[in-house]
């Protein structure tokens, strides 16, 4: 039972004045945390791996060779680079990168993980099953990918796989967290038809509609990671058929994932908020900046990290002040839930700022969620988490005017998770590269709590 469970079953006991006194001392204790530093709530081992991390892959010296390694156990058939079959190489992986982004390798760990997690102050996670698929845009379809009416047995076995894990990842999670659904995991047949644009078919919508439903009775929320343009504008198709099935309510179930990188990223919103007001549902949007930049096809990038940012700030601004296109503006703008998925401090002040004025101010704007990748920002989503709980503690008759922060991570075994890994660290490089602040942050706090100041 939680410390202020605790204060109101006791309190039913006490008379009046014992109550306001009791009430007191839980009051004094929150705030006692609250004015401790933010970085406080990182365990010690954690804190002092994440400083070695951090200095480590902030220099260019050591970066470089350590994402040409991670690529080439990534992409090696010999037995002798799979960690899941070289016990060596497993616990090396383990004890330096698996451990410090990932939740862990069966159910067990993975629930230590969250609870690890939550403990710290976070308001939720966001859990994915980590088998990815990454293909080359230069690869042509081949003829055997334009017969897209035929599926084997083969394809069955990959699909009933697939919703098997994915359903067991969802029994992990808890009423309010995410689940991080990769539809290319359902196998060749979702990538071959995604590529072409097909529709969903039957034995993947079923397994779709029970992902969901299981999804809906838990209360959890599902979000749909991004894919490689070649595949992305099939799967917006998929999402939105899904949206417009689930997301009947002003709160979505589903999140599509929009990556502002892209020059087409406001087009992709366009047509995502016209859609749900033309048709009544509630659009739910995951911004991030870009996962995939290594795989993609360049022109198809903002020309630079500057474009990005202010295509990232300006997509944020949009649906948090519920601005529709120009060439819908005389529609209502429709229920809309914006997760701010970013390590960028200023894009995430900047995004808070424009919806807690909205909400001061009684404009009308939408839900808002933060959230960082697991051992990725600490230092801005430990900030984010401990400004929520002081909110909450200003806000006691539940007007919290400030957004939850969640963490962000994926599950599996050490070799099934290194594609994930290996794709982070690429789409993360160019920040990683510029990490002093986070570093002195870091050391910030080890020197605090080595010395006392």
């Amino acid at each position: 039972m939680s410390m202020r469970s605790v204060t109101i079953h006791q309190s039913r006991c006490r008379s009046d004045s014992t109550k306001q006194k009791f009430h007191s001392v839980t009051f004094s204790s929150e705030a006692t945390q609250l004015e401790r530093p933010a970085m406080s709530r990182l365990p010690t081992a954690r804190l002092i791996r994440s400083l070695i991390l951090t200095s480590l892959m902030s220099s260019k010296l050591f970066l470089r060779p350590a994402l040409g390694l991670l690529k080439l156990v990534t992409h090696s058939k010999s037995g002798v680079f799979d960690p899941d079959r070289n016990w060596i190489l497993n616990k090396f992986l383990r004890w330096t990168v698996y451990d410090h982004f990932c939740a862990g390798t069966n159910r067990n760990e993975v629930a230590k993980t969250i609870a690890r997690v939550k403990s710290m102050g976070f308001q939720g996670v966001i859990l994915g099953y980590s088998k990815e698929i990454v293909i080359d845009p230069d690869i042509p379809t081949s003829t055997h990918d334009i017969n897209l009416a035929l599926h084997s047995s083969q394809d069955d076995r990959a699909i009933e796989e697939w919703k098997d894990k994915t359903l067991e990842t969802l029994r992990m999670v808890g009423s309010g967290d995410f689940l991080a659904m990769k539809l290319t995991g359902a196998g060749p047949l979702a990538v071959r038809l995604m590529k072409e644009r097909q529709p969903m078919p039957t034995i993947i919508a079923t397994a779709v509609d029970v992902i969901c439903k299981e999804a809906q009775k838990q209360g959890s929320r599902l979000w749909l990671d991004a894919e490689q343009q070649v595949l992305q504008h099939g799967l917006d198709d998929w999402a939105i058929e899904m949206m417009r099935k689930y997301n009947r309510s002003p709160h979505p179930l589903v999140y599509n994932t929009i990556q502002a990188y892209l020059k087409g990223s406001t087009a992709n919103l366009d047509r995502h908020l016209l859609s749900a007001t033309q048709e009544g549902w509630s659009v739910g949007i995951k911004l991030v900046r870009g996962a995939y930049i290594e795989h993609e096809t360049r022109s198809l990038i903002h020309d630079c990290k500057e474009d990005t940012d202010r295509s990232y700030d300006f997509l944020a601004n949009r649906i948090l002040c519920r601005v529709m296109p120009d060439h819908g503006n005389h529609l209502a703008f429709p229920d809309a839930a914006l997760f701010l998925a970013t390590h960028n401090a200023e894009s995430a002040s900047k995004a808070i700022s424009v919806h807690r004025n909205c909400l001061m101010s009684g404009q009308p704007t939408v839900s808002l969620d933060c959230g960082q990748i697991q051992g990725m920002a600490d230092e801005l989503g430990c900030e984010l988490a401990q400004n929520y709980e002081r909110a909450c503690r200003q806000d006691r008759d539940g007007d919290v005017t400030f957004p939850k922060t969640f963490k962000c991570m994926a599950w599996g075994s050490v070799g099934e998770c290194l594609q994930y890994l290996h794709r982070r660290a690429i789409e993360n490089k160019g920040a990683v590269e510029r990490t002093e602040h986070m570093l002195q942050a870091l050391r910030k706090e080890l020197r605090r709590r080595l010395l006392g100041f």
